[in-house]
């Protein structure tokens, strides 16, 4: 019996969660559907779809690129990826008293960041081994956050770290004990993103404070 197979691809759902841990979207992936040549008088075809493996984010990109031929988004799309796993440049790193890590990439000349209020940000956010777990960059979009603990002291400042201001990037090494502790954190089903005492990295972006803010 003679087959056609057609390729299927199913994009991933969009996660509309304001958590500054957001679980992975549903990854891509690759359908293959075998359908009966209509010449064939042998058994019908089956009505299940095999579905394959879930495709590395780099087969989707050239998928994706093939079956849009070549969209005017995939230089937007290719930044996105870049910054998404590529890091800010080295600086060396201070410690507070507390044990968190800072440094800055480049000093802000705005504002400084009032306690309690929202901010607006990019960020990276990384094991201690360099895994990407989480990115705003991925989104596309700077997220909207109160800051959260363990960003607090290298945000809002405090205990010998200076504040950010507006328009600076700054390195954060947040050791468990201000992050989450032996506490897994990003947990869904059962499956969770952050593993209990973890020690979490994070490149940080000030890009404004939120307008909406309550005067």
């Amino acid at each position: 019996m003679a087959t056609i197979p057609t390729l299927t691809l199913s994009a991933p759902k969009l996660n509309t969660s304001s958590s500054s841990y957001l679980k992975p979207n549903s990854p891509a992936s690759l359908s293959v559907v075998h359908c009966c040549s209509s010449s064939s008088s042998s058994s019908p075809c089956p009505s299940s779809v095999q579905s394959g493996k879930s495709l590395i984010n780099a087969g989707v990109g050239f998928l994706a690129a093939a079956v849009l031929g070549l969209s005017p988004l995939k230089a937007d799309a290719t930044r996105v990826e870049y910054y998404a796993t590529v890091g800010e440049p080295l600086c060396e790193l201070s410690y507070a008293k507390s044990g968190l890590g800072y440094c800055d990439v480049t000093v802000g000349s705005g504002e400084e960041v009032p306690r309690g209020e929202l901010v607006n940000v990019h960020y990276t956010a990384r094991f201690a081994d360099g895994t990407v777990f989480d990115s705003s960059y991925k989104r596309a979009r700077p997220l909207t956050m109160r800051v959260i603990k363990g960003l607090d002291q290298g945000i809002i400042g405090g205990n010998g770290v200076p504040p950010m201001q507006v328009g600076g990037k700054r390195k954060l090494r947040i050791p468990p004990e201000l992050a989450y502790g032996p506490e897994p954190a990003g947990c869904f089903s059962g499956d969770c993103n952050i593993p209990a005492n973890a020690t979490l990295l994070y490149d940080i972006n000030l890009i404004g404070i939120y307008s909406g803010n309550a005067k």
